[in-house]
């Protein structure tokens, strides 16, 4: 039976993560969980899964829930970063996945990953900000690190016994569903609301991911992971818009031919294959019926219309701390609008501004990665708390004719 622990446990990866653990109870014991500040959804999974350690995020969230579970012998209820980073390093875990989105992933992943743990993740962010870093701690401690996230999840199953992907691969092919905007005229997307924008198609996801796949700033960070996770040139990794979500990506070979992994639109799959890797068991999703889906179709991006996307191709190709200020500026900007403090076209134009303000540290320590981060988000909020629509019109529009590098 493997031991797992399970970071950001209370969001929609980490809930998907414990229903896998439902129905592979022979295979898997919980014996850790963590969370941002959902005291009572993390109570429910306590006293369902009965873990050796939880953790909080929120130092006022956590001594509520200890309070709350009195009751319970065995469980330790911890606080903070510090919380965190103990859930992805307890003794007793094979194995961490990693459900947190956003930034406070980076520094449990990394300590899970130098305490041994083998890692099953969903936070892009961690590759984003620091692929290299990543990339060389996982060297140096022998773990493996597998992608949940449906795109490299599919990649990763397409590459499985790849000699050498440097020589043989032609381009990476990630698909992109286009979102709920994707027939939407580009004059119509300075009027959307968050409540419009939530509304995916296909997936069913946070509200971060969520509004990051209507900008598609999801497959802009998609781009930066696969750059570092498959150690893949830049000019060799391409999007394209696949509006049925049944192809999950695919991979070019220098031959011509290409692989691609098909199936449902449900992460359990995703999940469960990095938590049992290298072995398949039987998930309990519903079947791929291609008979019932009868066509499939594929368009190019449209880079003008989701500016977006340029702007996390000129980060990949800068790379150094670029990369950081872009992922940890988006978090802000989303939840501004999802606050309805900003348009949605305010979005790329805000995380335009501050990537031109930023002074880019090319090969980056950790110290220098968190200070990234904190500055990119110090700057956001500066930016909207004193923004112009027209400033940011204006600045829009000279994003939008920088193109894909």
């Amino acid at each position: 039976m493997k031991h797992i622990a399970i970071l950001g446990s209370t969001g929609s990866i980490g809930k998907n993560a414990l229903s896998v653990v439902e129905t592979h109870a022979d295979e898997f014991k919980v014996v850790g969980l963590a969370a941002n500040r959902d005291v009572d959804t993390l109570e429910q999974q306590i006293r369902r899964y009965r873990p050796a350690v939880v953790a909080v995020n929120e130092p006022t969230a956590a001594g509520i829930l200890r309070a709350r579970i009195r009751d319970i012998n065995g469980t330790q209820v911890l606080a903070g970063t510090q919380g965190l980073q103990a859930v992805a390093t307890m003794p007793q875990a094979a194995q961490v996945l990693d459900g947190m989105g956003g930034s406070a992933g980076l520094l449990p992943t990394l300590a899970a990953i130098n305490a041994g743990k083998d890692i099953a993740f969903v936070n892009k962010e961690v590759m984003v900000m620091a692929g290299p870093l990543v990339n060389a701690a996982v060297k140096a401690n022998g773990v493996n690190l597998i992608p949940i996230d449906g795109e490299m999840s599919a990649i990763f199953q397409c590459l499985e016994g790849t000699r050498d992907p440097q020589a043989d691969i032609h381009r990476l092919l990630i698909t992109a569903s286009g979102g709920p905007f994707r027939e939407i005229p580009k004059a119509e997307l300075y009027s959307v609301t968050p409540e419009q924008a939530l509304q995916h198609p296909n997936w069913k996801m946070g509200q971060k991911i969520t509004i990051d796949s209507a900008t598609m700033m999801n497959k802009g960070l998609e781009v930066i992971e696969a750059k570092w996770l498959f150690n893949i040139e830049l000019s060799k990794i391409n999007i394209v818009v696949h509006p049925e979500s049944i192809v999950h990506s695919m991979v070019e070979w220098a031959d011509g031919s290409t692989l691609a992994q098909l199936g449902p639109t449900d992460m359990r799959i995703m999940i469960q294959y990095a938590l049992t890797y290298p072995r398949r068991l039987s998930a309990p999703v519903p079947r791929l019926d291609l008979q019932a889906a009868r066509t499939l179709h594929f368009e190019p991006v449209d880079f003008e219309k989701f500016p977006c996307l340029s702007l996390a191709y000129t980060a990949a190709d800068v790379g150094g701390t670029l990369p950081v200020v872009l992922s940890s500026a988006d978090e802000v900007v989303v939840e501004a609008f999802l606050n309805a403090d900003i348009g949605f076209m305010d979005i790329p134009a805000i995380l335009g501004h501050v990537m031109d303000k930023h002074t880019v540290v090319t090969e980056p320590t950790l110290t220098d990665i968190l200070e990234a981060d904190r500055w990119a988000k110090l700057t956001a909020r500066s930016l909207i708390k004193n923004y112009t629509k027209m400033a940011f019109s204006s600045r829009l529009s000279a994003v939008s004719k920088k193109g894909v590098l």
